[in-house]
């Protein structure tokens, strides 16, 4: 059965990366104790194995230390705390190297399963844990009962392990007892390491199934129901009301630039009524004349009111109009198959500038501007 969310929807999407990647950051990792005890006790064996010999050495003299009087502390009680600490002190040094083994173990272990990673999240206090709610739950619910089934089958197969190794090294523990004390020591040190192999092959059998459980499992509490898959796209991509506010606002700035670019056309070429075209040419700066300002309808109306207000030439040429605004986009150089009609316009343009009444030359007047074939509809 999927598990529900705070919206009261089932789980029932795969966690997306981003999820994935604020559980990783909140310390939330998949971990197996029974792999840390396998190794833990794994290290242990191999540490006794290895220097065996040196910590029997050491566990000897300290022995000896501890077990021969001093007769100057003897009559002084003041003397027994401090004497009392440099013994366990002693003993702490001797097994330090193995303390070491198991301490790297237990470091590994975490690493082993789902990485090198360290959280400040994780460190901070969070009083949910402290909720009895959830607490019943972790112990009546699917992670309780796992739990249980984990702890029987761990004493089951660690006592079954041990059991047989003892079982079968039973003669040979009551013989240690006739043995000299180096002797006993170094052949109970054999029976240790295989004992702590047996534990670790019990484990390590514990440990192959909770694994892929724990990996399962993390990722189960991180399913996420649609309402929060969609929160979770709409917070990465921004929310359609956001997005679209945006896109107005760059359309208001980009529509606030292009009327500010009127005044400097050298042309407006209109349809009359429905489309809008500024061209502007600088034959120094510019290889073809270039559309600083387009609009239909309304932006279109906008713009003829500017260049009237700013006395730019506006000349009515529809089939050029829509041509230019369906085929150049704001900012671009009109295209080569337009050259010569918008070539005809300024040059009706130049005309009319050089044009004065009263010298005998008629007023000018705009050819009909031709288009090749396949332009003049949108």
């Amino acid at each position: 059965m999927a598990q529900e969310g705070e919206d009261g929807q089932e789980k029932t999407e795969q966690p997306t990366e981003k999820r994935l990647r604020d559980a990783r950051e909140k310390g939330q990792v998949p971990r197996s104790r029974e792999l840390a005890t396998a190794l833990i006790f794994l290290a242990a064996a191999g540490g006794l194995a290895l220097l065996g010999t040196r910590l029997s050495i050491g566990a000897l003299g300290w022995m000896r230390g501890a077990l021969t009087p001093d007769v100057a502390r003897m009559g002084d009680l003041r003397r027994l705390p401090a004497h009392f600490g440099e013994l366990l002190g002693g003993l702490l040094w001797q097994a330090l190297p193995l303390m070491l083994l198991c301490i790297l173990a237990a470091v590994v272990a975490p690493i082993a399963l789902s990485g090198l990673r360290f959280s400040q999240k994780a460190l901070m206090p969070d009083f949910k844990r402290l909720s009895p709610l959830a607490g019943l739950k972790r112990i009546y619910g699917r992670e309780g009962a796992v739990e249980l089934l984990k702890a029987l089958l761990r004493v089951i197969l660690i006592g079954t392990a041990a059991s047989l190794v003892l079982w079968g090294a039973y003669a040979q523990l009551l013989g240690l007892v006739n043995q000299p004390l180096e002797t006993a020591a170094g052949e109970g040190l054999g029976l240790t390491v295989i004992l702590l192999l047996a534990m670790t092959l019990a484990t390590a059998l514990l440990a192959g199934a909770d694994v892929p459980y724990q990996l399962w499992s993390h990722k189960e509490k991180l399913k996420m129901s649609r309402q929060e898959l969609r929160d979770e796209m709409k917070e990465s991509e921004g929310s359609p009301e956001v997005k679209g506010r945006v896109r107005r606002l760059q359309q208001e700035i980009s529509q606030r630039r292009m009327m500010e670019a009127v005044p400097g056309a050298d042309v407006v070429v209109v349809n009359p009524t429905h489309y809008a075209v500024a061209l502007k040419y600088d034959a120094k700066a510019m290889g073809a004349p270039r559309v600083v300002a387009r609009g239909v309808d309304e932006i279109a109306a906008a713009i003829r009111t500017v260049a009237i207000g700013n006395r730019v030439p506006i000349v009515e040429a529809p089939p050029l109009a829509r041509a230019l605004y369906r085929d150049v986009r704001l900012g671009q150089e009109i295209p080569a198959p337009l050259y010569a009609a918008v070539a005809q316009v300024l040059s009706y343009l130049y005309q009319l500038k050089a044009w004065k009444p009263g010298q005998g030359v008629p007023h000018p007047t705009l050819p009909k501007v031709e288009l090749p074939e396949g332009y003049g509809e949108v």
